[in-house]
């Protein structure tokens, strides 16, 4: 059985990047979803926040198959309607990183809204009496660590959005989940456990991979405001 779980593996390896492409996709312009959702919820301005946190609640409480299946059913439709554009023959790809977009987006903006909060504020008031700007001490001080805190649930959210994006084939992308259904199919279901042992495979390699890459970071970091704490240390 071994021989034929390495077997398929080649058969499946190339269609993995198709995986990590709307991977990569969603992490992205979810990050920048993020951003946008964590300046809302933490304006002074409550219509702001209201909207910021309504719709993380609505893509948090939306399981990812039925998110996957209203953008990808209901966005070409809103677009034509409101644009006068035809995005329904766009590729699968689009609709799939616009689901796990939403999705990420409202997941990261909650772990940085906490992670902002638990920053010392006295640490800007710090960084204003030292003449830096709001900005100034947003980018140098706040955001770093703002970003060091946020770092292990960003690992686990990546492995979660991976598992999550293999539902991707339900709505007709061949990815490496895609691949494996239409291998299962043309086989008759006579390997089914082999070739779904191998996708296994697959994902327990990119999941330990992902989780020792961030780690791995965490640490890096972590060594390094030791060193900055070191050269700020009076002697």
């Amino acid at each position: 059985m071994v021989e034929q779980i390495l077997s398929y593996l080649p058969k499946l390896l190339p269609y993995l990047f198709v995986t990590l492409e709307y991977v990569a996709f969603s992490l992205l312009f979810g990050s920048l979803l993020a951003a946008l959702l964590t300046s809302a919820k933490l304006s002074r301005f409550r219509i702001l926040r209201g909207l910021a946190f309504g719709f993380t609640t609505i893509m948090r409480c939306t399981p990812s198959i039925i998110l996957l299946f209203l953008v990808f059913y209901g966005l070409p439709p809103l677009v034509r309607g409101v644009f006068g554009i035809d995005i329904e023959h766009w590729d699968v790809v689009v609709f799939v990183s616009t689901t796990f977009t939403l999705f990420l987006g409202a997941s990261l903006s909650e772990l940085a809204r906490s992670a902002f909060q638990s920053v010392d504020s006295g640490q800007s008031e710090a960084a204003a009496c030292v003449g830096m700007n709001r900005a100034q001490a947003l980018r140098r001080i706040i955001v770093p660590q703002v970003f060091y805190l946020m770092l292990p649930n960003m690992g686990n959210t990546l492995q979660f959005l991976i598992k999550e994006g293999s539902l991707a084939y339900m709505i007709g992308l061949i990815d490496i989940m895609g691949r494996a259904f239409i291998m299962n199919s043309t086989s008759m279901g006579a390997h089914v456990l082999e070739i779904y042992l191998a996708l296994a495979l697959v994902f327990w390699v990119l999941s330990l991979a992902i989780e020792r890459g961030f780690s791995l970071l965490e640490q890096r970091l972590q060594a390094g405001y030791g060193k900055r704490g070191k050269r700020g240390t009076a002697p």
